[in-house]
């Protein structure tokens, strides 16, 4: 019989524990006869109640049912199924981990069959799909976490006693997940994370013994202490009588740090704030011995049950369900190597820890020279004006920080207010940098040096500083999407649990399309800005106005009221323009200066002089006996011409999903919705521009008798970029009510546009809208590589900064090629020659938009039972729907469309 392990330092078997045992009533098998006994025991086995029983024994049926065939077996999707009924329903019945064992699947295999499961597409609520979308992040962030931490542990620790290193690991490990745990409310913050981890590694360091440690580390702990002999527990009473350690040692700290690519003193803040509070909890701050392994274990069993999550020590034994997708580990594999003459030099792989360090490395390179003050220059600048802003600045920049820093403590951590103080120092000086650079090009744009009405224009400046705490926080990895701009968050979820954009808007109370006015201005005033950021700015600008700038209290309504009702000099956005390339010269100036209130103007329209060297807004005054004529808003142009071209570059992608067989509607669909957009802006209050796109593409479907069911829209709609099921699930129907959008489309769209939508099935249909001309990209991105003329793939790249290393600029999956140096062996030559002359098979993959959209049997979250809009039923299969299947006409168009496009680009 072999011996027992030791309780200290092993994983407790969870699959038996429940986080609600106590309070869940026993599962009984005579209430539940009529279900598969398998089920039940494997509901029994995770102490599900008899309500989540029922639920997921209901939800397991319609399944049944919906799918054509089921690839898993039962257990799984039994698994799936008891998930969704667990979130929905808010109860703590299980684990994460413990659905994962009991059903045999690892984390990202999981998440795909609960996926998988909405084959009706009210399957998922956004609770659950909110609650996936978690689970991934997390475990993402855990796994890169774990593969950093496994390759630093070697580089520490020496080569000894495999038993005292796996000890030392796990404790450490362990101590670090209860300490995220404790510490941080967004356990998915990798950069805070990876912070925290350091910090205890430090602290493992500095009281191991030095035989265990390797040369790096034994001498980079301080000479003030020395490193603790291990002791007996019969011995530890006079452990006690050392000397007291220093709380942090900052040498080793450095020293970490430096091998790991971070910053110092970022990490001195984290261990300062959060790890010392957490010491102190743990009652080990002055102690100078190990934590003992059995309290740490014992404790995170108990915050891992109590969080329902994935037991973060499993990484520790290779465990099958935390272990990465072979896809990913060869990816890492695929990291090119350096040629030199005589050795093969690896090259770092970009992993995530990496990208991020090597990003806010970059980040605070560039604002080395950028102070927390105004510099000579901007300050010059505010003596100028007419009303010297600089006091304004300052106080405001002070209430925002205090704002930002108390906001940011609330969603990362109760002790992270001094982090949040960090991300805002930065800010600052990113703000201050964009604005000098901005006023010095408005300078020797307009030849004038007083800016006195914008600079003391507060929406400005509140703009700019959320542009640039935007993109500290995207740099830090704090920023994303992932929400899809919905940031509501379900029942019994924390106020705020991120930072998702458009997070700082809130915090610094701003409107979102204030906010869109800066964005361009900002991107081209920084040049040292990376193509990630620039196009995380972009998608926070296609964000605002797909949705988050049609807010009930948006600006943006009072000036379509303006432009509409109040005479103005011109339309919005005339159709005519479509056709022009995206080309304008307003800048940020402009942009905040033009949009009028009520009954005032900037100048007279006759007047030359710029409106940037005024105080105040003039008074609108107008001989008598003639009507009041407003000057067009810029703001307001610029806006729609962004819009329409973004609304019709999402209704050509979705076309060519949909209807590559009827390419005569296109143009016409696009008809209806850019006239929705134009003359029935109200319609997009509180709602969404994919929601009046899907029904416009409906409507004409329905007029031309082209059969296109709302389902398989919605199914084509689902493989769009950046999409959120939300946005067809969640459509406002009236005031505090919401629905489909099929009831949307039957209830408001049909009913406000009825009359329009029947006269494209007359005889005299309305004239075609022209087509908006879609650049590639608003910004122009100066750092991107080229592509060398006479050849398909080959590209060069300038050099962007000389701090950053060849390992970080060189693409992961392509060959480094040192012009100049000797090169070695011919046959390097000859790998080069292949590489270039076979075709990109990667780009081909990305423009390949995969396999048509699988058709769903029903959609059942429409109105009283029927599959369409109108209430009519489908007996038959749609040639349409087999037509989905067949994607290589839309694979043809696309590269079509890319090959018109380089040949512009060259042209320009």
């Amino acid at each position: 019989m072999p011996p027992k392990k030791r309780n200290s330092g092993t994983v407790k078997n969870t699959e038996s524990v429940s986080p609600d045992k106590k309070e869940a009533p026993e599962l009984s098998f005579k209430k539940h006869r009529d279900k598969d006994a398998e089920f039940v025991t494997l509901c029994k086995s995770l102490h599900v109640t008899d309500l989540v029983c029922e639920r997921a024994w209901a939800l397991w049926k319609t399944v049944q049912e919906s799918m054509d065939e089921i690839d898993d077996s039962q257990k799984r999707v039994w698994g799936a199924c008891l998930f969704v009924s667990v979130t929905d329903a808010d109860v703590a019945c299980f684990t994460l981990t413990q659905v994962l064992k009991a059903v045999n699947l690892n984390v990202k295999q999981f998440v795909d069959l609960v996926r998988k499961l909405d084959v009706n597409l009210d399957t998922i609520s956004n609770k659950v799909n909110s609650a996936l979308t978690r689970v991934e992040k997390k475990y993402d962030v855990s796994l890169a976490l774990y593969q950093r931490f496994e390759k630093t542990c070697k580089k520490i620790f020496a080569l000894g006693s495999d038993d005292k290193e796996r000890e030392t690991m796990r404790g450490c490990w362990t101590m670090f997940l209860l300490a995220k745990g404790r510490a941080l409310q967004m356990e998915d913050d990798l950069v805070i994370s990876f912070q925290l981890l350091l910090c205890t590694l430090e602290l493992f360091i500095k009281r191991c013994p030095p035989d265990l440690l390797q040369p790096l580390y034994k001498s980079a702990i301080s000479k003030v202490q020395s490193p603790p002999t291990r002791t007996s527990r019969r011995s530890q009473n006079k452990a006690k009588t050392r000397p007291v350690e220093p709380e942090v040692d900052l040498q080793l700290l450095q020293t970490l740090c430096k091998e790991n690519e971070c910053n110092a003193e970022e990490v001195k803040n984290v261990y300062q704030t959060s790890f010392s509070a957490f010491l102190d909890s743990m009652d080990l701050s002055r102690s100078p011995d190990f934590p003992q392994a059995k309290q740490l274990n014992q404790q995170y069993e108990e915050h891992y049950l109590k969080s329902r999550d994935i037991d973060g020590r499993l990484f520790l034994d290779g465990d099958e369900t935390v272990l990465a997708p072979k896809v990913e580990i060869s990816q890492v594999e695929r990291t090119p190597k350096k040629n030199m003459p005589d050795e093969d030099v690896l090259i770092p792989p970009q992993t995530p820890i990496r990208a991020a360090m090597t990003s806010i490395q970059q980040l605070r390179g560039d604002l080395t020279s950028s102070g927390d003050q105004p510099s000579t220059n901007l300050a010059t600048y505010f003596k100028n004006c007419t009303v010297d802003p600089t006091q304004d600045v300052l106080k405001r920049l002070e209430t925002l920080g205090q704002a930002f820093s108390q906001r940011f403590g609330q969603a990362v951590g109760p002790r992270c207010v001094v982090l949040g103080w960090q991300r805002f120092k930065l800010g600052v000086r990113l703000y201050y940098k964009i604005m000098e650079a901005m006023l010095k090009s408005e300078e020797k744009r307009l030849s004038v040096q007083n800016f006195s009405k914008l600079l003391n224009d507060s929406t400005f400046h509140t703009s700019l500083l959320a542009c640039a705490l935007e993109v500290v926080m995207a740099t830090y990895g704090e920023s994303s999407f992932r929400t899809g701009g919905y940031n509501h968050s379900g029942a019994g979820d924390p106020v705020e649990t991120h930072l998702c954009f458009p997070w700082i808007l809130d915090v610094v109370d701003l409107p979102a399309f204030d906010f869109y006015k800066v964005i361009e201005s900002f991107i081209k005033a920084e040049p040292t800005l990376s193509k990630d950021i620039v196009k995380h700015l972009e998608t926070c600008e296609n964000l605002i106005m797909e949705r988050i700038a049609w807010r009930m209290d948006s600006p943006l309504f009072e000036l379509l009221k303006q432009e509409h009702g109040g005479g103005a000099a011109d339309q919005v956005e005339t159709p005519a323009s479509f056709s022009q390339p995206l080309q304008h010269n307003h800048t940020a100036a402009d942009l905040y200066l033009s949009p009028m209130r009520p009954n005032f103007r900037v100048l007279p329209p006759e007047s030359p002089s710029t409106p940037s060297s005024h105080t105040s807004s003039q008074p609108l005054t107008q001989p008598a006996g003639q009507t009041a004529r407003l000057p067009k808003s810029n703001s307001l142009s610029l806006f729609y011409k962004k819009l329409y071209r973004l609304a019709y570059t999402r209704l050509k992608i979705l076309c060519s999903y949909l209807l590559s067989s009827h390419p005569e509607l296109e143009p016409i669909i696009w008809t209806l919705f850019q006239h929705t957009l134009q003359h029935e802006h109200e319609l997009m209050r509180d709602r969404h521009l994919d929601q009046l796109m899907m029904s416009a593409m409906y409507a004409i479907c329905k007029v031309k008798s082209v059969d296109l069911r709302f389902k398989s829209i919605v199914t084509a709609y689902k493989n769009l970029p950046n999409t959120n099921q939300e946005t067809f699930k969640h459509v406002l129907i009236s005031e505090g009510h919401f629905d489909s959008i099929i009831v949307f489309y039957n209830q408001v769209f049909m009913q406000k546009l009825k009359t329009n939508i029947l006269q494209y099935a007359s005889t005299r249909p309305p004239t075609l809208s022209p087509i908006p001309q879609i650049p590639r990209s608003p910004y122009k991105f100066p750092n991107s590589p080229l592509r060398v003329p006479g050849s398909n793939n080959v590209y060069i790249s300038p050099l962007k900064s000389s701090r950053m290393s060849p390992g970080i600029m060189t693409p992961r999956s392509r060959m480094l090629v040192s012009i100049g140096e000797s090169f070695g062996l011919s046959n390097r030559f000859q790998k080069i020659n292949q590489m270039v002359n076979s075709s990109d098979r990667s780009f081909k993959r990305t423009l390949d938009l995969g396999s048509g959209p699988k058709p769903l049997k029903r959609l059942r979250f429409d109105v009283d039972g029927q599959d369409e809009a109108d209430g009519s039923k489908s007996g038959r299969d749609s040639t349409l729907i087999q037509k989905l299947a067949e994607m290589s006409s839309t694979r043809s168009r696309m590269q079509e469309q890319k090959m018109k496009e380089d040949a512009e680009s060259k042209k320009e």
